[in-house]
């Protein structure tokens, strides 16, 4: 085990060295061949190691291995150790397949663009990363996965640097991220100050062994500083700005951090943090509201958008906080659960608007767009399954992971029927712009540039085959955990039961019991379906049946619709409130004050003419007079005497 946890970790590594040190060198199937053997290794590995894990004597218990010291200073130790159990087991097979697809897709998406070696060194780095952050044994070493992601999420979307939009998307998520991850700092510190270790086995020992409400305002603290970092590196309110932008990276990037690294990385960390968790309470809740609030909140400003790829962009915000909802009340399976399910399809999604956006010249402008169809009919077919699956269609695999969430939010734990509902009406609202996004795209009269009409066409074989791989799983892999009501045995949330069981009994054991009757699983389902088929039904409507209504309703609605077109207006009120008074504070205190005044003023400047005024002094005395020199010397001699003297 100790040596194929490390198999997992290496390829991705090696292949980001290779290709970012010789890949200026490497002819370009070179380079593709590095970067696509490095996921395929680790995929391969993470595979074996999940059958001899399965095969361990002591499993379900976790495999801790210890490889080195890496930080000891006084009290505090970091060791690299690496931590696996069935919850990593999930994390490693599902970022590795996904991972995996898309750098197979990229090869056909990126062969025509520069710096084509330097994109696939950033995309196995990135992967790399992730995986060090999900198998990570303690915090600190999570912590350089977290911060990893980071940088290669700036590096990757800022990956078109001339244009000026993508350099600053990238150092817009750079720094918006690092405001979140000073939260995360803090809460690992808090936890180093309360049980003086950091080490994930330690720390969950001495939980599991804590009488319920011990330490619960300490560990509160710790809950909520935490998440603070999953809020910034998942996206969520009030840090989800970054994420839109992002779009400006090429398009399997924005797969990549959508769907198998980066914005996960938060709803993994809750997951793992479970048994602290459990004993804040107060921390889970601000969890799950923060999750709904954020779903409905995307999912409204999605409704409006007519860029393909940032509607996507809010459409995994919006799903991000279904995780975090199914994290917050207390169903931590049913949040990872999600998160896998969504890795399929989000990426799908992407993907195809990568297809779309290939064939009409890197357009994504839905308005321009329309008919696609009848030219593009796999990109179409698999967009068209991924739209089924996020709007939970009964069948596929979106269907059973968000009705497990929805379940919880209603009967979990730390279930609340506002909770419920509100994430209700998001699946709604899903489903009308998920399929408006399709019908605009494919469906109808084209409405693309005449200039590139006579050249839209299907994608090659590198990029349809993905597509064709990823909407398989986007609707078979909702099938490993088929509900109860449904005659199944929901052997996905069985499966993580031995990881997830103390924290949901402590949690249940604590929670208020619910008022009122709860309705049936069932009747859960027949809910959200039929909010689904709403949402489906206004968009064909709107945009199939009579397309000429959406502009008649946006004129009787203009205030509501510039409202979500504009976002909220959120961007300009931080640049309002933050970002300007912050530049300009700069300008007057630290470049004019410090650094034009201090630094240059007096060290740098001031210094210089100190010097110089001294040498003029003393410049004076070297006259060449040897009277002047005697006189000079006879007065030194003078104050010598006195100072001893006087001494």
């Amino acid at each position: 085990m100790e040596v194929l946890l490390l198999l997992i970790l290496l390829p991705p590594l090696a292949g980001a060295v290779l290709n970012g040190i010789f890949g200026r060198r490497f002819p370009q199937a070179v380079v593709s061949a590095v970067a696509c053997t490095a996921p395929g290794l680790s995929l391969f590995f993470a595979l074996l190691t999940a059958w001899t894990f399965a095969h361990l004597p002591t499993e379900p218990a976790p495999y801790v291995h210890s490889y080195f010291t890496w930080i000891e200073a006084g009290a505090f130790r970091a060791d690299f150790a690496l931590y696996y159990d069935r919850l990593t087991l999930v994390m490693t097979v599902a970022v590795t397949l996904v991972s995996f697809l898309i750098h197979l897709y990229s090869r056909g998406y990126m062969e025509q663009e520069g710096g084509y070696y330097r994109f696939f060194a950033y995309l196995n780095l990135f992967l790399f990363m992730m995986l060090t952050l999900v198998t990570a044994a303690n915090y600190p070493l999570m912590f350089v996965g977290w911060e990893g992601v980071g940088l290669c999420s700036y590096l990757l979307i800022g990956f078109y640097f001339p244009r000026k939009s993508a350099s600053d998307a990238g150092k817009k998520a750079f720094i918006v991220t690092r405001i979140g991850d000073v939260g995360f700092t803090l809460g690992v510190v808090l936890l180093f100050w309360t049980f003086g270790s950091v080490d994930f086995q330690y720390v969950f020992t001495r939980l599991e062994a804590l009488p319920p409400g011990d330490l619960q305002g300490s560990l509160t603290a710790v809950g909520i500083l935490l998440f603070l970092g999953a809020v910034g590196k998942s996206a969520q309110l009030p840090l989800y700005v970054w994420l839109p932008d992002a779009m400006e990276g090429p398009t399997p990037v924005s797969a990549l951090i959508h769907a198998a690294t980066m914005v996960t990385a938060g709803v993994y960390m809750v997951a793992r943090s479970h048994a602290l968790y459990a004993h804040a309470p107060l921390a889970l809740e601000i969890v799950a509201v923060t999750g709904c609030v954020t779903a409905f909140f995307a999912a409204t400003i999605a409704l409006a958008q007519n860029d393909l790829k940032r509607l996507l962009a809010y459409s995994t915000i919006s799903q991000l906080g279904y995780m975090f909802v199914g994290c917050g009340v207390g169903l931590f399976s049913a949040g990872n659960f999600h998160l896998m399910t969504h890795a399929f399809f989000k990426s799908l999604l992407f993907l195809a608007a990568g297809s779309v956006m290939h064939a009409l010249s890197g357009e994504l402008d839905l308005r321009k767009m329309g008919g696609l169809r009848h030219q593009m009919r796999t990109t179409w077919l698999t967009f068209l399954v991924a739209t089924l699956a996020i709007s939970g269609v009964p069948g596929l695999s979106g269907f059973f992971s968000k009705d497990a969430i929805l379940a919880g939010a209603r009967e979990g734990p730390l279930g609340d029927p506002r909770l419920y509902w509100l994430a209700t009406v998001t699946a709604g609202l899903t489903a009308f712009y998920m399929f408006r996004a399709l019908f605009m795209a494919f469906h109808g009269a084209s409405r693309v540039q005449p200039a590139l009409e006579p050249h839209v066409h299907e994608s090659g074989g590198k990029m349809t085959r993905p597509l064709l791989v990823l909407a398989f799983f986007s609707v078979v892999a909702g099938y490993v955990s088929l509900p109860k009501a449904l005659g199944g045995g929901e052997w996905f949330h069985h499966y993580l039961q031995p990881v997830f069981a103390s924290s949901q009994a402590l949690l249940s054991s604590t929670a208020a019991p619910a008022a009122g009757h709860a309705p049936s699983r069932l009747a859960v389902m027949g809910t959200s379906v039929l909010f689904a088929g709403a949402g489906f039904l206004l968009a064909y409507l709107g945009y199939v049946k009579f397309t000429g209504l959406p502009s008649r309703l946006t004129e009787c609605f203009r205030g509501t619709y510039q409202l979500l077109v504009n976002k909220y207006y959120v961007d300009e009120v931080y640049d309002w409130l933050i970002v300007r008074p912050l530049r300009r504070g700069s300008e007057i205190f630290l470049w004019r004050i410090v650094d034009a005044g201090a630094i240059d003023g007096l060290l740098v400047n001031g210094s210089a003419q100190a010097t110089a005024s001294a040498g003029n002094l003393l410049r004076r005395m070297q006259s060449g007079n040897l009277r002047s020199y005697a006189t000079w010397v006879l007065l030194g001699a003078v104050l010598w005497l006195g100072y001893i003297l006087l001494r």
